[in-house]
């Protein structure tokens, strides 16, 4: 099985990143569960989301404590939370990153073993005019782990958030760097 915890910011749309990362394991024949977790509902608070995806039926319906990935859709969030607890060791990151951002910007953890970055931020504002990061963390996401299918999660965010969406997506995934650290 493998566990993921996603970081946002209410309205950038962790919640159903989250979701899409599920429909595409079901759509592949595999089984996923995503569980949101967010204090107070207003934009730009925190907000959390787990996933688990695997090739059999899931029975855990809890938070994920020792994630497998940490998908980070908003790197101010790394001042105000620890985006790395309990990362397992070899653990991916996939993190908005700013231009220019090294290995050594991101002062990572021992545990991680791989990153991926894009900045999902510029390419957000560059197709759709405003910073809402999901759609190209996700493409992110898919090209650093390849645990679901790029196809697959462009069909599901054409059909929730349309074509433009569809572009930023696959555009994200051209775009990320994936550095092997081990």
């Amino acid at each position: 099985m493998k566990e993921i915890r996603l970081h946002g910011r209410g309205g950038m749309g962790t919640v159903k990143a989250a979701e899409i990362i599920v429909n595409a394991k079901v759509i592949a024949g595999g089984y996923g569960n995503s569980i949101p977790f967010f204090g107070f509902e207003r934009q730009g608070a925190p907000v959390t989301s787990f996933v688990r995806l695997d090739e059999k039926p899931i029975r855990p319906k809890t938070q994920v404590y020792s994630p497998d990935c940490v998908i980070v859709l908003d790197p101010t969030l790394r001042k105000a939370v620890d985006v790395f607890e309990g990362l397992k060791d070899g653990g991916c990151l996939i993190i908005n990153a700013e231009p220019g951002s090294t290995i050594e910007s991101l002062d990572l953890v021992p545990s991680v073993g791989s990153v991926a970055m894009v900045d999902a931020t510029g390419l957000a504002i560059r197709r759709l005019g405003k910073p809402i990061t999901n759609t190209a963390m996700l493409g992110a996401f898919i090209k650093g782990t390849g645990w679901v299918d790029l196809d697959a999660v462009a069909a599901k965010v054409e059909e929730f958030w349309g074509k433009a969406n569809a572009d930023l997506l696959r555009e994200a995934y051209d775009a990320t760097v994936v550095l092997q650290l081990r």
